[in-house]
Formats: C-alpha cells, structure tokens, sequence
C-alpha cells in the first residue's frame, strides 16, 4: 500500500462555494504531499498561476478532459509502432518528470518545485511513471498521481513519433482490470490532440461525481508497490 503522508494544514473551499464559471478554485497553500492528495481526492490539481512568481493555483476546469478507457483511438500505425519499444513502469520517473518539464517546451510548466512535490509522492507509492523505451534510451512516457480507481495525469513527453501515444496505450491497458467500468483516467483538460486520441469533456459536476464513486478501487494491479 503507498505510505500515507501527514494530513495536510490546509482547508479548501467546498465545491457548492465554486465558481461555475471559472476553472480556477483557490490559491496558495503548498506542495505537501498531504496538500496535494487531499486536492487530487477534492478534484483539484494545482499549476503555478505565474511562471515569475509561481504562485501556486489549484485548478478544477468546468468542462474535465476525461479518457474513457473503452475510447481510446488506436490507428493501425500506432499499434505496430507499439512493438517496436519496451514499456515499463517506475524504472526513471525523476527523468520523465524531467523531460516533460524541459523549459525547451513552448508550454512547459513543470517548476523545480513541482518536480521535487512530486517526487516525494513517487516515493510514498503515489505518483507513477509509464516509459516507453528503445533499448537503454528512454524515448517517452508519461507520468500522474494514482489514488484507489483515479489515475490523474499529469504530463507527457517523447523524443521519438509515438512514443507518448504508446505511454497512453500502457496506461490505459494497466487500468483495465476487473473495475475499469468505475476507473477515472484524468487528463486535466481537453486540448485538441488529446481529442484526437479520444478524450471528451465532463461537466465539472459529472467529473466530481465519478470521481468519489471510484476512490475506494483498489489501485491497478500494475501499479502496486507489491507487484
């Protein structure tokens, strides 16, 4: 079982006090591990407001970037360049977060402090890395926070055509268990190549709805720390 961290200090605002119009909730609090799982089970995630003086939001978009696992869209291309990496799970996820945090990306975000946040929960049994690899070079993957049957993604990368589509398909076929009908994979918002993939959006009261009818799941058996 991931470890649990000390309860966080912090109290968020209830989701009737929620502005319906606006994807952004709160701001302050910190990076704790407590903080950012109480968030994640509220139906939160945060992101710095600014770059400059990274002020810390939480965010909790109108219209959720949802992937139904039944939904993801394979092309025929995307299932044979599959078999030409290896996946694995947990094995570089500091150098996932790494790369997708890689200020060479037009919309990188990933401060060093959200790197080292989640690094503490990769630590406890939290936060999980899916890599795509061609023999010892790491050419994609992805990496989120896995709490009972929410997988919340977080951020993906590649260097090689494919490499973050082929991270996605591992995630999703890791997440199709027994309980993939109640599973929720998270992608924060619907950007137009995540459509491309097959995500959708759920109003902000579908998504919060799912979301407590799927945290008592036991986590996917490919992400367990006993496995």
């Amino acid at each position: 079982m991931p470890i649990a961290p000390d309860p966080t200090p912090w109290a968020f605002p209830h989701h009737s006090t929620w502005d319906p119009e606006d994807d952004l909730v709160a701001l302050g609090a910190d990076l704790e591990a407590g903080t950012l799982l109480t968030a994640y089970r509220l139906g939160l995630f945060p992101m710095p407001v600014t770059l400059e003086r990274e002020e810390l939001g939480w965010f909790s978009p109108v219209e959720r970037g949802v992937l139904p696992l039944d939904g993801l869209r394979v092309s025929r291309s995307l299932r044979r360049s599959a078999r030409t990496f290896e996946v694995r799970v947990d094995t570089a996820f500091d150098e996932v977060v790494a790369q997708c945090g890689s200020r060479e990306r037009p919309d990188g975000w990933i401060t060093p402090d959200f790197a080292r946040a989640y690094g503490r929960l990769h630590r406890l049994g939290w936060a999980h890395s899916v890599e795509v690899w061609r023999g010892d070079r790491l050419a994609g993957g992805l990496y989120g926070v896995s709490i009972g049957g929410l997988f919340a993604g977080e951020s993906m990368f590649h260097r090689e055509r494919d490499a973050s589509k082929v991270a996605l398909l591992a995630l999703v076929d890791l997440l199709r268990d027994e309980h993939a009908d109640r599973r929720v994979l998270d992608v924060q918002w619907q950007t137009p190549h995540l459509a491309s993939l097959g995500v959708v959006r759920r109003p902000r009261a579908e998504y919060l709805e799912q979301l407590a009818g799927c945290l008592d799941l036991p986590e996917p058996a490919g992400l367990r720390l006993d496995d």
